[in-house]
This record gives structure tokens, C-alpha cells and sequence, in this order.
């Protein structure tokens, strides 16, 4: 299984929320770039980075910092929040960002999402942050009535990198995964699963490779130092 380590960056430096919650942030580190380098000189093979900034405004807030960060990173960059334009996915990926995380956009304008995915093929992920099974949008302020799997399944023609399905409930908790609404989402929609929300220990990702992931990304564990990114490489089957 893939292991996605998260840098989340909100006014240039490295952050994590709860359960998405823009007042409830802790600050991790001062220089993202430096955090992009530890993590790969610890053996990450790819890393997942979100502009929460973007997220909440709509448009890319950070772009100058993230073409740093993935330029430092040598390793494949996903990247999400603010990507709300073919302009904005095409700029990120001329600037080396591996795979663009599209969520809003996939909500208030599938017809965009389709032209992205057709413009970069294999290279847009639908990114699903899912509040009691209902999609939330715009940074996770708005909650919409649609059910994430319905979403995932109608975008399954498209051709996306996969999906990525966030428990906004377990995010940033360390309460462990929420497995079964994972479990529905690995076996219902036939494009791949990368999970996130809530892991805690090497067991939560052993758990979730055993659902059929096709990865995991992980934050807060990673920060708080109760999961070694050598103990979570290990358990995702990647070596240091």
C-alpha cells in the first residue's frame, strides 16, 4: 500500500486541524520545505500536500511555496485544495506537481472535473471529504446532501488517478480509521481508494491495506511522534 505522508500548509507553515476545524490548528513546523526534506530523507516515496489556505478561498494561495516544496521533494507531490480551474491544475502540473486532488469542483461542476481529468489523464484524483457519509465542500465549511460513494461512482468513466476519501470525523483525532464507511468505499466504486482520517498506529494502516486501499495518507501520527514514518513505511509494505 502507498503511504502518503501529509504536509497541510496554511500561511506558510506546516499545520494540522481538527476535523477540518480552521480554529482549532497546531503548528508543526515554520519551513514546509525543510519538513518536504526530512520526510524524504527519511525514506517517503511520495508525499500529499494541501494548500488550506486554497481550500477556503478557492484559488491557489501558496503556489510559489509548493513549486519549492516539489522541487526539493524529488519524489512524486499530490496536491489538493484550491484547484477549482483547468488554468490552476495545468499551472500546478507544469510546475511538477504529480497528481492535483479535486474536490469542490467535482461537486458544483462535474462537467470541469471531466475536462481536467481529459486535459491531464491519470494525473486528477476526485478527493471525497465525507461528513456522516455526506460531502462537504469549500474547505469543509459547506456540507452538501450528496453521498460520497454516489459521487465516486458517476465519476468512475473519468480518467482519474483514483479517489481520495477523507473521514472529516477521524481527521486529525488519532482515533483510528473509520473502516466500514472505507470498507464501502474500496468495494463499491471500481476506481483506487487512498484513505485518510485517523490513524494513529502502524495496526490502523495494516488495517486499512487489509480493506484493499490502494493507500493511506497520514498526518498528525507522523508530528505527535506516536508512529515512526519508518514504523508506517513498514507497515504499508515500503521499506526506509
Amino acid at each position: 500500500m502507498d503511504l502518503w505522508p501529509a504536509i497541510d500548509l496554511r500561511g506558510g507553515r506546516c499545520v494540522r486541524l481538527l476535523q477540518g476545524d480552521y480554529d482549532r490548528e497546531t503548528v508543526f513546523a515554520d519551513d514546509p520545505v525543510e519538513q518536504v526534506r526530512r520526510f524524504v530523507d527519511q525514506g517517503a516515496r511520495r508525499l500529499h500536500v494541501v494548500d488550506l489556505d486554497g481550500a477556503k478561498s478557492g484559488s491557489p494561495v501558496q503556489a510559489e511555496l509548493i513549486a519549492r516544496m516539489v522541487r526539493a521533494a524529488g519524489v512524486p507531490c499530490q496536491l489538493g485544495g484550491g484547484i477549482r480551474s483547468l488554468d490552476t491544475a495545468r499551472a500546478y502540473a507544469d510546475a511538477g506537481v504529480s497528481r492535483l486532488v479535486v474536490g469542490s469542483v467535482a461537486i458544483e461542476q462535474p462537467e470541469l472535473l471531466a475536462a481536467m481529468a481529459a486535459a491531464l489523464p491519470g494525473r486528477i484524483v476526485l478527493g471525497l471529504d465525507a461528513r456522516d457519509g455526506r460531502v462537504a465542500v469549500r474547505g469543509w465549511v459547506d456540507t452538501s446532501p450528496l453521498l460520497a460513494i454516489d459521487v465516486a461512482r458517476r465519476s468512475e468513466h473519468l480518467p482519474l488517478a483514483g479517489v481520495v476519501y477523507t473521514d472529516i470525523a477521524t481527521d486529525g483525532m488519532l482515533s483510528g480509521p473509520n473502516l466500514v464507511a472505507l470498507g464501502e468505499m474500496v468495494e463499491g466504486v471500481r476506481l483506487p481508494i487512498v484513505a485518510s482520517g485517523g490513524i494513529a498506529v502502524a495496526d490502523d494502516l495494516r488495517r486499512v491495506a487489509a480493506i484493499g486501499a490502494e493507500g493511506c495518507i497520514v498526518g498528525r501520527a507522523l508530528y505527535d511522534g506516536g508512529l515512526t514514518l519508518a514504523a508506517a513505511l513498514a507497515a504499508c509494505g515500503e521499506s526506509a
